[in-house]
């Protein structure tokens, strides 16, 4: 059974939102790394980048295949974890911690209130 912390948002494409006032950090959920297997790389933007809600900021290559990231809200990237450069595998053994991915200003941060909470990420992905 997936790990699903109740406190952070969730889209359908399997990322995770944790917000502080107006910044998102964003990283891929348990149920998105244990699905790709051994992540082996990926391929991260810039800092300073300006993001369309659901535009693709970042690859994800495992052993098993390669998988778009997408933008769940718009806005700047603030932050870009460079550690997954050289340590990918954080996604893997810390999705919610040390593998998350970017961090953004939000364009408009009452959007979160589109994405879906721990209960309705659980019933879409059936656990």
């Amino acid at each position: 059974m997936s790990e699903i912390p109740a406190e952070l948002y969730y889209t359908k494409e399997h990322e995770w939102i944790r917000m502080d006032g107006d910044i998102a950090t964003i990283g891929i959920t348990d149920h998105a790394q244990d699905a790709l297997t051994d992540i082996v790389y990926i391929e991260l933007p810039e800092e300073g980048d300006v993001l369309d809600d659901m535009g693709e900021f970042a690859i994800v290559e495992s052993v098993k295949s390669a998988s778009p990231i997408f933008a769940p809200l718009a806005g700047e990237l603030t932050a870009v974890n460079i550690e997954l450069e050289d340590a990918p595998e954080l996604m893997n053994t810390s999705p919610y911690g040390d593998g998350w991915i970017v961090q953004m200003r939000l364009s408009n941060p009452d959007d979160v209130s589109g994405l879906m909470s721990a209960d309705d990420y659980r019933s879409m992905i059936g656990e």
